[in-house]
């Protein structure tokens, strides 16, 4: 229930479309899907679900996200020509609440681009934002590059974006350059001094390229915006962008200083980060505020004691308040399905019987394997099954022979398109020689830009988890297993996204990124 004494900060998350632009970081339709399903349930105010006139694959996905959404306002970004509105209006218009957000780079150095002057891009902005509020009641506008523009600019286009019907403005620190003093000030300074600035929400959506990119997004809350744009661990272009997460929970936690509230149900938090995590193969680091591996762990002995005594000694948020189970150690060899079925829910899942017994079956061969399962554990099990997009290509035999001389050897069996095809291929270590297998069997053109590998928990017989990102012909995929055989977590990632390749290599048509200036906001 919103308290009537604090004001409400509207959530604007960004994750599939500012997030997605990460190299690398490129979502499939499904998974866009998904994600897009759990902000909305987890309370999210505006999901900006893509750029529809970037691909034919951008503009199903939001068309199509827009069609399933229940609570969450629609979003899609376009650009100030009237090709890329009309193209987002009919990706956005089937959404309970549609929002068209359209932009146009207003400082010196991106005014280059389009090669306008002021008077030329003044009445592009005229013209654009009213053609897109002619189409839609809610409409965004956002003057990229807003804190490096010359502030009697600044606020002459913003001045204009109003009169022209935008209902939201947004400040965007696009390069994140600016301070949390400058970034509340500026805010400030917008409302108090633009004409028709108080009939309009304000909006930020900073980047992190100093750090800064939380702080700023608080400060200019501070300073009267209403909305923060952020993602989901912060995903975004670069270093990323505000951190949906951090700004949600420090609104929560320290009321007392700021109170303004959001509609977020903080308990869905570290599920969804996991799960952008694993379909982004983009991995929390283990330190990271609130969604971090190590963000409610004690190993001090100081620590530890003090959480003895008094959880609230080092503790400034209970690990309940944002999803995370408060135990880790209760599943083993003689649990059952109901008990596997009941822990996964506490951690956020709710699997379909099929699901379910996929992932008891190899949670089974994990406990064999394996003297304690962990949380980490058993999401890496999830995961791993909710990431297989296609059986075209499937690991049936591997064995590898190590020495400390000469090569490396792989011996490998692969079903492909249901056909049994054996190899042995050598290589510069385990690994490279299970990749040379896999190419032998299945010859390909994709390049390995990524690999990485992390230790799931902790132990000589800890999961690893392994991700890779591989690129062909433009198309970027990426690829994650766990097993507590690295070299066998390594072939069934570097598998996954080769199938991941085929599923893209099918929809190529419409999925390649036909536009390549997309350093947008």
């Amino acid at each position: 229930m919103t308290n009537p004494t604090k004001d409400r900060v509207v959530i604007f998350d960004t994750t599939l479309r500012d997030g997605e632009q990460s190299p690398g970081a490129t979502m499939t339709h499904e998974e866009k899907l998904e994600i897009a399903q759990l902000l909305d349930e987890m309370g999210v105010d505006i999901i900006e679900a893509g750029f529809p006139i970037a691909s034919e694959g951008d503009f199903r996905a939001v068309s199509e996200i827009a069609k399933n959404a229940k609570d969450a306002t629609i979003c899609g970004l376009a650009r100030a020509n009237f090709k890329d509105i009309d193209r987002c209006w009919e990706a956005v218009k089937h959404a309970r609440s549609p929002r068209i957000h359209t932009f146009i780079g207003t400082s010196p150095l991106h005014r280059a681009i389009p090669n306008l002057d002021m008077d030329q891009m003044a009445e592009r902005i005229h013209e654009t934002v009213t053609h897109a509020r002619n189409l839609c009641d809610n409409v965004q506008w956002s003057p990229m590059d807003a804190t490096r523009t010359e502030w009697d600019y600044l606020c002459r286009v913003v001045e204009i974006a109003i009169r022209a019907g935008a209902t939201t403005i947004n400040i965007p620190d696009t390069v994140g350059y600016t301070a949390p003093e400058e970034s509340a000030s500026l805010i400030r300074r917008l409302i108090e001094t633009v004409p028709g600035a108080d009939e309009v929400v304000f909006a930020t959506h900073c980047h992190n390229d100093l750090g800064l990119a939380t702080a700023n997004a608080l400060a200019a809350v501070a300073g009267g915006a209403r909305q923060i744009e952020c993602t989901i661990n912060g995903l975004g272009e670069r270093a990323g962008n505000t951190a949906l997460e951090e700004v949600v929970m420090a609104l929560k936690v320290r009321g007392d200083i700021m109170p303004y509230e959001t509609g977020i149900d903080t308990r869905k938090i570290m599920h969804i980060s996991r799960r952008v995590a694993a379909v982004s193969g983009f991995p929390v680091q283990f330190n990271k505020a609130i969604v971090g591996k190590n963000a409610f762990a004690h190993e001090s002995g100081i620590h530890q004691d003090g959480m003895l005594k008094n959880a609230e000694t080092f503790e400034i948020m209970r690990p309940e308040d944002v999803g995370l189970a408060a135990t880790s150690l209760v599943m083993g060899k003689h649990s059952g399905r109901a008990a596997l079925r009941a822990k996964l829910k506490d951690l956020g899942y709710e699997l379909a019987d099929n699901q379910l017994g996929d992932v008891f079956v190899r949670f089974k061969d994990l406990a064999d394997r394996k003297k304690e399962v962990y949380d980490d554990d058993l999401i890496a099990l999830v995961n791993a099954g909710l990431d297989a997009e296609s059986d075209r290509l499937q690991i049936k035999h591997l064995r590898v022979v190590c020495g400390t001389e000469g090569p490396q050897q792989a011996t490998l069996t692969m079903l492909i398109d249901g056909e049994e095809k054996s190899t042995e291929a050598t290589g510069d270590g385990p690994v490279d020689a299970t990749f040379n297998a896999v190419k032998a069997l299945f010859p390909h053109e994709a390049r390995l830009q990524l690999y990485q590998v992390a230790a799931v928990t902790e132990g000589t017989d800890a999961q690893a988890t392994v991700s890779v990102r591989m690129e062909e012909a433009g198309r970027i995929v990426t690829g994650q297993s766990a097993d507590t055989d690295t070299v066998v977590a390594s072939a069934r990632a570097y598998v996954h996204a080769l199938n991941r390749l085929l599923v893209r290599r099918e929809r190529a048509g419409g999925d390649t990124r036909e536009v390549s200036y997309k350093d947008v906001s």
